[in-house]
């Protein structure tokens, strides 16, 4: 029985990376790298090499898992059952190394591979973005700020800004991945004791076959800083997608409803109110990225570890990793169904765009008085009093306009009449979509 929901509600591809057999995969796959690089410089028959290569595909996490609950160090388990599956040369498994060579080693492995498939998923996301940008670019709708109607502006801007902001999380992903892929070959402090003066050009050894970089020095482990900023990068990757997810559960507010998350045939909305249409999707991701940010805290904490190391990072890293990117990966994979599937309401959205009568096209009026000649602070205060008196009388923001003589000896009929056209007052923002998504 699934005692966590990452082992079924949550569960993605990513999972695979996490899971207990993927992680002895992974230490195997350091100490066989480890094993060639001792037979290059001498330390090791090409025959023990070829040995532990081999005993490597035959390890079983039933014979780990055994071993660990005599002995209780579940490297040392690894090392033992890979020992037994070398009856000629088992002497010279993890020759030199200490435990954290290989775990954290297999951790950057691990760890970079998770990466580089979020990347993928995020993509898969952009590319989405990207389309509904364009599509969108001319959709006018109302903009606000502060929980408050504001002025006019596109679909396509919303659409865009979130655009930019998975690309940006995408460049930190690139830049974790990279911070992220070291790892040691150094022993117990760090100083490459046990591996005698050769202990430098093993470690470069290993790395190389691995396709890591080398931790340029490390003490028991490598720095905790590396792990912190891959989910801090995460975090604000969970953070992009709530952003998204928090929109698009205010727009389809009943009162409001311009987009909405699908909705399938069968949907139930609630188990007593049959009409319900919960946006319950947008509200997961919004849950799960507090999960995602929490982790982050306790990987600031793993930095300062005491001396050349103590424990007090193990047990959490052995839950914050795999949570985080399971659940990073689960919002992306939600949100790109989201997105794909998103719902527009045309007739909702030329609604809410008129709903004041017009007082969001205020300072359109304002800014064209000032052009004519009336000073902008002037205008400023005759339109914050016109817009009151617009709202009191429940007439329109044009109707009561018109009836100024101030505003008729600049400004035609015709003119402020056109000045109320909405979708005449959306900037250049066309052009912003057309450049922050294609760069032209």
């Amino acid at each position: 029985m699934a005692i966590s929901p990452l082992d079924g509600r949550y569960k993605t591809g990513m999972s695979a990376l996490f899971d207990d057999n993927e992680k002895l995969r992974s230490w195997l796959e350091v100490e066989v790298a480890l094993a060639r690089a001792h037979v290059k410089l001498g330390a090791m028959p090409k025959e023990a090499a070829d040995e532990i290569a081999q005993a490597a595909k035959k390890v079983e996490l039933s014979r780990v898992e055994e071993i660990e609950a005599e002995i209780h160090h579940d490297l040392m388990a690894m090392v033992r059952a890979l020992s037994e599956k070398c009856p000629k040369h088992g002497g010279f498994v993890h020759l030199g190394a200490t435990s954290y060579d290989i775990e954290d080693t297999a951790s950057a492995l691990v760890l970079s591979r998770a990466i580089s498939m979020l990347e993928k998923r995020l993509t898969e996301t952009k590319s989405i973005l990207g389309k509904l940008a364009l599509s969108h670019k001319n959709t006018v709708c109302i903009g606000r700020t502060h929980g408050q109607h504001a002025v006019p502006t596109t679909y396509g801007m919303k659409f865009a800004i979130w655009y930019c902001e998975i690309c940006r999380d995408l460049e930190r992903l690139s830049e974790a991945k990279r911070q992220i892929s070291f790892g040691k070959m150094s022993g117990a402090t760090g100083t490459m004791a046990t591996f005698g003066k050769d202990g430098m050009r093993l470690q470069e050894m290993v790395m190389a076959s691995l396709k890591l970089s080398s931790a340029p020095v490390s003490n028991q482990v490598v720095q905790r800083d590396r792990h912190a900023q891959v989910l801090f990068s995460l975090a604000l990757c969970a953070s992009a997608l709530e952003k998204i997810a928090k929109e698009i559960r205010n727009l389809q507010r009943t009162e409001i409803m311009e987009v909405a998350e699908p909705f399938s045939a069968k949907q139930v909305g609630s188990s007593t109110m049959p009409q319900k249409r919960n946006p319950h999707k947008c509200e997961r991701v919004c849950s799960l990225a507090r999960r995602v940010r929490s982790n982050v805290q306790v990987a600031l904490e793993n930095i300062a570890l005491e001396h050349e190391r103590d424990l007090t990072n193990s047990a959490n890293e052995r839950f914050i990793f795999a949570e985080s990117f399971i659940l990073t990966d689960y919002m992306a994979s939600q949100m790109n169904g989201i997105l794909s599937g998103l719902q527009f309401f045309p007739e909702n959205i030329r609604r809410n765009l008129e709903f004041s009568g017009g007082l969001v096209l205020a300072e359109r009026v304002m800014i064209e008085l000032a052009k004519r000649g009336m000073g902008r602070q002037e205008a400023h205060e005759m339109l914050r009093n016109c817009s009151i008196e617009a709202f009191n009388s429940k007439k329109g923001l044009l109707t009561i306009l018109l009836l100024k003589k101030e505003v008729g000896k600049l400004i035609s009929k015709r003119e402020l009449e056109a000045l109320f056209d909405y979708s005449g007052y959306i900037g250049l923002a066309p052009q912003i979509v057309e450049k922050a998504v294609t760069g032209n």
